[in-house]
């Protein structure tokens, strides 16, 4: 015979699913936000425009893309996290907003590992190393004799304090033992707009930020940040190649919801989010940006994010990388 606090708790368990499966079942039956952790013209944004059309299709249901630049994501992050656990917003985020921020910021206002839920991942990519014209490198090796040389003296531009170029540039310098002055920006989109005016030397871009100036020529790229070379650049050698042997960071993002959102929706959102980034038409449109597909189930990237958290923690510690 079951105690009570037993069957109280097997009445709550059943009821859940229940909920979950009735949920599932007229989900989703309104407009659903879809939170892009960048500024507008990013990888981020990208992606997130793409897969909001490719859900609005699927669903039958308004996709409306939320931008929420700031605190290398965890403004947008942070919004997602309070958001009602109902499957009507969603947040594509990265590295940064998605664990890596705890390193930098004392007081966060969310926990990624129990106040969000993750749904696939969505995009694999190297970042482009990019200087302004003015510099005078047309090779890493060209890059590290002018830094040598000036310890201290070029500026790169990242998304933010975290983000992935500044974590590509803090492990650059690291390897190379340079030292360049770190300008953080909120979001890749602005980072770029300085880099072309001047007022920072290089950048480690995500590729759609980077590309367009680089087919125009206003800036020149020397290598990508993948341990082997990009199928969007192949010209370009990747760092380790090019003098740096070992080095490797790879770009990621994924798809999160708020903690408690019925698992048949998370389970649905994933179906729906994989399928979409892997219809031809959406892979063309990504590899013209410098984007590669890749997804996964909710349990797999769960792994991820914990890997990378412990990885990149390792590396910001040996650095000794701070909030500026």
């Amino acid at each position: 015979m079951l105690a009570g606090s037993e069957l109280k708790w097997m009445c709550a368990f059943a009821l859940g699913i229940t909920t979950s499966f009735a949920a599932a079942q007229t989900y989703p039956s309104k407009a659903l936000r879809v939170i892009a952790s960048q500024s507008a013209g990013g990888g981020v944004d990208a992606v997130s425009r793409l897969v909001a059309s490719r859900l609005s299709e699927a669903f039958g249901q308004t996709v409306i893309v939320d931008n929420r630049a700031g605190a290398n994501g965890s403004l947008a992050a942070e919004a997602t996290a309070k958001a009602p656990p109902d499957g009507y917003t969603l947040m594509l985020g990265a590295a940064g907003n998605l664990g890596v921020n705890r390193f930098f910021i004392k007081q966060m206002n969310y926990d990624p590992f129990t106040e969000l839920a993750p749904v696939t991942l969505a995009i694999s990519s190297s970042s482009v190393l990019v200087v302004h014209p003015s510099v005078p490198a047309k090779s890493v090796k060209e890059l590290l004799v002018l830094l040598r040389a000036q310890p201290g003296k070029l500026a790169f531009g990242s998304s933010g304090v975290g983000g992935a170029g500044h974590l590509a540039a803090a492990l650059f310098q690291s390897m190379t033992k340079t030292n360049m002055l770190h300008v953080p920006y909120k979001g890749g989109a602005p980072a770029m707009v300085d880099l072309l005016a001047g007022q920072v030397q290089l950048i480690f871009a995500s590729p759609p930020t980077a590309m367009p100036n680089l087919v125009s020529g206003r800036l020149r790229a020397l290598a990508v940040s993948t341990v082997r070379r990009s199928k969007i650049l192949p010209a370009l050698p990747s760092i380790a190649e090019a003098g740096v042997p070992g080095y490797d960071a790879n770009t990621w993002y994924g798809f999160v919801v708020p903690a408690k959102t019925p698992p048949a929706i998370v389970t649905r959102l994933n179906k729906e989010i994989v399928q979409a980034l892997s219809r031809p038409d959406s892979s063309e449109t990504l590899f013209k940006v410098g984007l590669e597909p890749w997804t996964s189930t909710p349990e797999y990237f769960g792994t991820h994010l914990k890997s990378e958290y412990e990885k990149w923690g390792r590396i910001i510690s040996e650095i000794g990388i701070t909030a500026n």
